[in-house]
């Protein structure tokens, strides 16, 4: 199995260690693949196949890549590729396939990845291998998503307090402690698309802002949506609710941010977009 590598990916450092000393071989014209292992700054460079779950706006200006592994011992977990830069989201140019286009929801995508990189609840981090290209390996049906969704879990559905415009949305930095993950994939109730004006920060105008009403195991919430298409496709309705029958969402807390970690509708599939 061969990944392309991009353009500026010019030169390849591998390290080898042992008791005495470290080796430092840089090589310019190839790189040596076994099965799924490469040497790749520091250790191995392995590969995970993933449906893609979750493609979701990420500031600054990137995405959160998120999705389910296919194959292998670790079928069934969740996997969120990141970057090495300090806010972890993927660029555009992270995910751009060589042909051009870029990974998206529901794609079966293979990830060259180079250490998990767990931090706080959000265990399911790996540092990705931005030298190489990432490959599309077709696309998942409606009945193949519905065979991924999670059992409810208490401890990630703790009680949270809730923002001005939504509710049970946002979890202490303490609670989010007592939390081993931050993706689920779940079938929301009576689930609603919220369009608000919500009043801009320090005096900036109102905006226009997307909003999922749903419940889930007898409990209300109402999430930020943070899933591009669902975005586009509702802002350009007038204000009011739009109810969704049948849908999965893929909610995701986000990392900690002054003192809260805030769940987030990470996407929102209906079989229409299958």
């Amino acid at each position: 199995m061969a990944f392309s590598r991009r353009p500026n990916a010019n030169v390849t450092i591998f390290w080898t260690t042992n008791t005495n000393t470290h080796n430092l071989l840089v090589i310019t014209q190839s790189i040596y693949i076994w099965t799924q292992l490469v040497y790749f700054k520091g250790g191995f460079m392995y590969v995970r196949k993933i449906v893609c779950l979750a493609n979701s706006r990420k500031p600054p200006s990137g995405r959160c890549i998120a999705g389910k592994v296919t194959e292998g011992s670790h079928a069934g977990q969740w996997l969120r590729p990141v970057s090495t830069r300090p806010s972890k989201e993927v660029s555009e140019e992270e995910r751009r396939y060589e042909n051009g286009q870029r990974a998206n929801i529901l794609e079966y995508i293979q990830i060259p990845l180079i250490a998990p990189d767990p931090i706080g609840h959000q265990t399911e981090n790996a540092i990705l291998a931005d030298n190489y290209y990432w490959t599309q390996h077709g696309r998942a049906t409606w009945s193949e998503l519905n065979t991924l969704i999670d059992p409810y879990q208490e401890n990630f559905w703790t009680t949270a307090e809730s923002t001005h415009y939504g509710m049970n949305d946002k979890i202490s930095e303490r609670a989010a402690q007592r939390i081993n993950s931050s993706l689920k994939l779940i079938k929301p109730e009576n689930l609603q698309i919220q369009i608000l004006s919500e009043e801009g920060y320090q005096g900036a105008p109102n905006r226009k802002r997307v909003h999922s009403s749903f419940c889930y195991h007898g409990r209300r919430y109402i999430l930020s949506v943070t899933d591009p298409f669902i975005e586009e496709h509702y802002l350009s309705r007038e204000i009011g609710h739009y109810a969704i029958e049948r849908s999965l969402m893929c909610v995701s807390l986000a990392e900690v941010w002054n003192g809260y970690a805030f769940r987030l509708a990470a996407s929102i599939i209906t079989p229409e977009r299958c």
